[in-house]
């Protein structure tokens, strides 16, 4: 007869994990039969990305040949790194556009990358949820408008013949000089961006503030903490991993300004200040029929933003953050 406390020794020895944990680690194909159908679903986004994203890689061979659209990539004569002598040996057309690059990216991180974390910190301190919700659907509608109708609006507003203007000359005030000004591009072009997407960009940091904890900004405020002890202590350091991923991954496209809004703006500024990496391989490249330069300073441009996402990884996780990726 099985007494009572045989009965509780036998009990205390069951595993208490699931037994899908007590079989040890599930193997690659154990997972794979287990997600297969999440596997499946995402099929066909992985065959998008390698179409369009990874195969296109291949043609960056042309960089080292002499290539000629009425010729295949394979039949184009091999040059070398003959292609990459503008980088090189410093052509001043490639140091302009350099510069340019250089000089406007380093203001649309300084400027434009705090502009969401702010305006999603005062968007959360509004007490009224019909307010913050107008306030947001104002903030997003630039970002729906193309690079065509934004610039048309700015030369509108600002232009020698936009509205400022005709006010300030019929009430003798002095006018605006700052559509087509080279001085004034590069402050230009960063408002510019401001005005079009910081409003978008508060999305995923207003998602980030929404799942901090309430009790958090409670325990602040039962030990005298303010507003700004709040935001300083909770808040931050809450969407802090948010701001870290966000901020490598413009590291990684600093070279990469903005084909589109530079290009439209070019005509009225002038190359000496309006001339980028992106709008110096098309006009270079398509235009000036240079496809192996062009195809050269791309390469090296992806080059150095996959370097820079690197480096800026590295140092995150030196400093205990997670970053893009774990460590390997």
């Amino acid at each position: 007869m099985v007494t009572l406390t045989s009965r509780r020794r036998a009990a205390s020895t069951v595993d208490p994990r699931p037994p899908a944990a007590r079989r040890g680690p599930a193997t690659g194909w154990q997972r794979f039969k287990r997600d297969r159908f999440l596997l499946l679903l995402g099929l066909p986004g992985l065959l998008l990305v390698l179409l369009f994203q990874y195969v296109p890689l291949l043609g960056n061979v042309i960089a080292f040949k002499d290539y000629q659209p009425y010729l295949s990539i394979w039949e184009a004569p091999w040059v070398g790194f003959q292609n990459f002598d503008v980088i090189f040996n410093g052509d001043p057309a490639f140091l302009d556009a350099l510069k340019n690059t250089l000089i406007i990216s380093f203001l649309q991180v300084a400027f434009v990358f705090p502009v969401p974390i702010a305006l999603a910190l005062l968007l959360n301190s509004l007490v009224s949820e019909r307010m913050k919700r107008l306030v947001q659907s104002v903030l997003y509608l630039p970002h729906f408008m193309s690079w065509v109708i934004v610039v048309a609006l700015f030369q509108h507003m600002l232009g020698n013949a936009g509205i400022y203007n005709n006010w300030a000359r019929q009430h003798d005030f002095p006018g605006l000089s700052i559509i087509g000004n080279p001085d004034l591009f590069y402050a230009l072009v960063t408002s510019q961006v401001i005005w079009k997407d910081a409003g978008w960009g508060t999305i995923i940091f207003l998602a980030a503030i929404s799942r901090v904890d309430l009790q958090l900004y409670e325990a602040v405020a039962v030990d005298g903490g303010g507003r700004m002890r709040q935001l300083w202590h909770v808040t931050l350091p809450a969407i802090r991993p948010v701001i870290v991923l966000l901020l490598i991954l413009k590291l990684g496209d600093v070279l990469s300004v903005g084909f589109e809004q530079i290009i439209l703006q070019q005509g009225q500024v002038g190359l000496d200040s309006a001339e980028v990496l992106d709008t110096y391989v098309y006009n270079h490249g398509v235009v000036g029929g240079e496809w192996g330069t062009a195809a050269a300073v791309g390469l090296v441009k992806g080059v150095i933003g996959a370097g820079l996402v690197l480096a800026a990884n590295k140092i995150a996780h030196l400093f205990g953050e997670r970053g893009v990726y774990s460590r390997w």
